[in-house]
């Protein structure tokens, strides 16, 4: 299960619907900005 920490989702929050779901879909822990920044690297690396 995903997990976005209180610090980070603030930002995460300002992300579409679509990229909140292919995030929360990959099982991934972001504690930090630079966590959801690796996630969002990822994403655009293999679309």
């Amino acid at each position: 299960m995903s997990y976005v920490s209180p610090e980070v989702r603030p930002k995460f929050e300002t992300l579409s619907i679509e990229l909140k779901n292919l995030i929360l879909e990959r099982d991934v822990q972001i504690n930090t900005i630079h966590d959801l920044i690796n996630v969002l690297e990822d994403i655009v690396n293999e679309g």
